[in-house]
């Protein structure tokens, strides 16, 4: 190998002189266009470069894609995080506003003539069956509520009898559930009577006036309101009105079918009376 350099290098540096100059004249004639050398080279390499831009380019695209979908599901997570809040503190609010309407009406409507003790509580149950009518609530022996208490609704509708009382809660026998026995008057004559629950009227929803007074003319509509005798428990309270009198089946005696004042079905909130004082 030496020998053919030593040989042939004058022939060797004469060609890449003339190679070079070559190259050059041809630059020349093409204006600044790349040599044949360069542009094959670029010819094979630019769809390779090209290729490896897009792939680049999609790469970085998705990643974007990726990342603004992550950060907007972190951004709606905040949103329903937010809207749950709100919505909580709306229900708060509305739940404010109608205890505060229901306090309005029960101070409002309160019977002439009497001071009460009340107590405030959330139905948090309700039993209705073929045998009984009964609500539970939020409130008991802790609060001073009693077997026997009045409740009523905030318009002072008669709800039931406190039956059974517990530290935080208590079961109220509802006016009517077949044991609700209670003195009441017809506003309308001022005739006495008795309330009493019903198990055939109770899956009505309604319960029965006993022991009308002689030559009772009763209306359909007429009010009835407890009477009070005894003393157990306060007058005036509206029990419900007349919906129609019936013959028992003896045939012998007369009974009047009454419907309740009060929602028995809808009532969230009521009001035990703890005590109450006759105001002369």
């Amino acid at each position: 190998m030496k020998d053919f350099f030593r040989r042939n290098g004058l022939l060797i540096l004469i060609a890449a002189i003339l190679l070079a100059l070559v190259t050059t004249v041809v630059s020349m004639l093409l204006g600044g266009k790349a040599n044949p050398v360069a542009n094959f080279v670029n010819f094979i390499t630019t769809p390779v470069r090209n290729g490896i831009s897009a792939v680049t380019n999609w790469a970085e695209e998705r990643y974007s894609d990726a990342f603004e979908l992550e950060q907007m599901k972190t951004e709606l997570a905040d949103l329903k995080k937010e809207n749950a809040e709100l919505q909580a503190k709306i229900r708060e609010a509305e739940a404010a506003i109608q205890e505060n309407e229901r306090l309005y009406n029960l101070l409002e409507l309160t019977p002439k003539g009497k001071e009460f003790t009340k107590e405030a509580a959330m139905v948090t149950a309700r039993s209705t069956s073929n045998w009984e009518s009964t609500l539970t609530l939020s409130k008991g022996s802790a609060q001073g509520i009693e077997v026997d208490d009045c409740v009523v609704d905030e318009y002072w509708n008669l709800v039931g009898i406190v039956a059974e009382v517990g530290e935080n809660w208590c079961t109220v026998r509802t006016l009517i559930d077949a044991n609700t026995e209670m003195g009441g008057q017809l506003v309308r004559t001022g005739g006495a009577a008795i309330l009493e629950g019903d198990l055939a009227l109770m899956g009505e929803g309604k319960l029965k006036l006993t022991y009308l007074p002689e030559n009772s003319q009763l209306m359909s509509g007429d009010l009835v309101i407890t009477s009070g005798r005894g003393g157990v428990y306060p007058s005036g309270l509206v029990a419900g009105h007349v919906e129609e009198v019936r013959t028992d089946a003896s045939g012998m005696t007369d009974y009047a079918v009454i419907v309740p004042e009060t929602d028995l079905g809808n009532l969230q909130q009521v009001f035990v009376i703890k005590d109450f004082t006759i105001v002369e």
